[in-house]
């Protein structure tokens, strides 16, 4: 996260005793604003403070700007008619407890329709709310999909599957590059990506030079990290999905300690910032999954994401140098819930489900995609399709193909269910 943020302040309050029990059961219809005000609210529950902040805090800029969009071209419009919409934020702190919290406030206090999460370690907290009233809630995390999560979708980011692209494409494109070493964060985040980044090295023929360094959260002296892993003469460096206060001290040691390979990494946001502290040539080629949206290649037919060139200016113009992976994913979901509840004529949580799955497609960002994933995560609630695999040319992030994660498994499923087993990642054992 970029030190010295303005963060939103975020109103806390703990439920207590009987009035709180008794609307615990209200049903979520009964909790909403009248009709006749027409106004949407969707809760926003996500760390907004903190190291994760910044998969958190730039994915509610990137929302309220998709609302100004929205509301200024007439709404949401339902049956009943056109509903402005308005984000109700929560600062899950990246705690499950918070996240409890937050979800009930957001459920019984404000009256959402939807609730979307980063995911991962929070996802637990906020379980039991979703459990309780049925309300649809999003992750950015598929891993924290099970049978038991039937209100829980993935619609936008598939992580950890879609690393297999740059993996994949990567392959292809150096194949002269065989031999790799990893570290990630011991955590809900890392250990999923650490892997489906085993599973990608074991099929596109790329050799481990020794297993994954798996290192405590709390750490901020990566020096001795970055040694170990150079020790062994590697010729490519993967970061996994390391938080951004990982890869910038990470990156910055790579080029102290004289790596000059191949750098893979789930995220770079920021990237200008890694630039000043390695050099534009170090970072000429690295790799990642998440585009700039001024990227020519998002003005395809295929995209269903309006004017994303459009979009990424007025971000940058609102908050410079504070674009990321998240500006734009939170958004895209809702691009497509807005889209099933206009289809359902309804913003009552079950029926934008229904009408987002009819068919078993929908229109994901990149592409039309499939309801996926009772192989992997036990429940077809994640939408999967094609990916972008990107790279930073002349200082500037790139899109360099779209690869489809669906073909990607049907040859190497087996391949992933291994890895996700060998590090206690499928459904059946988290």
């Amino acid at each position: 996260m970029r030190k010295g943020w303005s963060l939103l302040p975020v109103t806390r309050r703990r439920f207590i005793g009987g009035a709180a029990a008794g609307l615990a059961l209200a049903p979520a219809a009964a909790r909403r604003a009248p009709a006749q005000d027409k106004v949407v609210r969707i809760g926003f529950l996500a760390p907004l403070t903190g190291p994760v902040a910044a998969w958190g805090k730039p994915g509610l800029d990137g929302c309220r700007i998709w609302a100004e969009r929205v509301n200024a071209a007439g709404g949401i419009r339902l049956a009943d008619g056109s509903h402005q919409v308005e984000f109700v934020p929560y600062d899950d702190e990246y705690d499950p407890a918070t996240a409890r919290v937050g979800a009930t406030k957001l459920v019984m206090e404000e009256g959402v329709s939807f609730v979307m999460m980063l995911g991962g370690d929070p996802w637990p907290g906020a379980q039991p709310v979703a459990d309780r009233t049925g309300m649809l809630f999003s992750t950015l995390l598929p891993s924290d999909l099970g049978p038991d999560t039937p209100t829980l979708i993935a619609p936008a980011e598939v992580h950890p599957v879609y690393n297999v692209t740059a993996v994949d494409w990567l392959a292809e494109n150096r194949p002269e590059l065989k031999t790799a070493v990893m570290c990630a964060q011991d955590d809900a985040l890392g250990l999923p990506s650490v892997a489906t980044y085993l599973a990608a090295f074991e099929a596109a023929g790329i050799e481990m030079l020794e297993e994954p360094i798996l290192f405590d959260p709390a750490t901020t002296d990566f020096a001795p990290i970055v040694t170990r892993m150079l020790a062994r003469g590697p010729q490519i460096v993967c970061l996994d999905t390391c938080y951004t206060d990982y890869v910038h001290p990470i990156c910055e040691q790579l080029f102290q300690q004289g790596f000059r390979g191949q750098v893979l990494s789930c995220t770079a946001d920021f990237y200008d910032q890694i630039i000043a502290r390695t050099s534009k040539e170090w970072v000429e080629g690295m790799l990642f999954q998440f585009p700039d949206f001024d990227d020519p290649a998002l003005n395809a037919d295929f995209i269903n994401f309006e004017d994303p060139n459009g979009f990424f200016a007025t971000y940058n113009e609102r908050h410079p140098g504070e674009w990321g992976a998240v500006s734009w994913e939170y958004a895209s979901i809702m691009d497509l819930w807005k889209a099933a509840a206009e289809k359902a004529g309804s913003a009552e949580p079950a029926a934008v489900l229904a009408a987002m799955k009819e068919g078993g497609k929908g229109p994901h960002i990149f592409g039309e995609a499939e309801w996926w994933g009772a192989d992997l995560f036990g429940i077809d609630n994640a939408l999967v399709g094609n990916w972008p695999v990107v790279a930073i040319e002349d200082g500037k992030a790139r899109i360099k193909e779209f690869r489809s994660i669906p073909a990607w498994y049907d040859r190497h499923g087996e391949i992933l269910k291994k890895w996700m087993t060998e590090y206690g990642q499928m459904w059946n054992q988290r």
